[in-house]
């Protein structure tokens, strides 16, 4: 089942601007950006945040679960995504420890 277009709006409505969250379709879901680095998807109308050390250490209590059938696991978050300032420090948490994105090859013409 997709995600609404309406949650995903709202999830991304919940993050402090100075996170800089966008948010593009991929393969039905949505992938969510911070700042240019992509850190979280959602599937099924759920949020996930790709696990990272800082991040299960500033949850705590995480729930891991693939968020499609295949994939690896992520940090679900559950009953937070109302919760603005924690989900903001999430991302920034997140954002930091991950890589920056690999510039895109430009395609030859011709």
């Amino acid at each position: 089942m997709a995600s609404e277009l309406s949650f995903v709006e709202y999830v991304v409505d919940q993050f402090d601007k100075d996170c800089a969250v966008t948010f593009k379709r991929m393969f039905g879901e949505f992938g969510l950006y911070s700042s240019g680095k992509f850190f979280a998807v959602i599937c099924d109308d759920q949020l996930f945040v790709k696990p990272t050390e800082g991040g299960r250490a500033f949850i705590g209590d995480v729930v891991e679960a693939p968020p499609y059938p295949g994939a690896k696991n992520s940090l679900l978050i559950g009953d937070r995504i109302e919760d603005g300032e924690w989900l903001s420090e999430l991302a920034r948490i997140t954002s930091r420890e991950l890589p920056e994105p690999k510039p895109k090859k430009r395609k030859k013409k011709g």
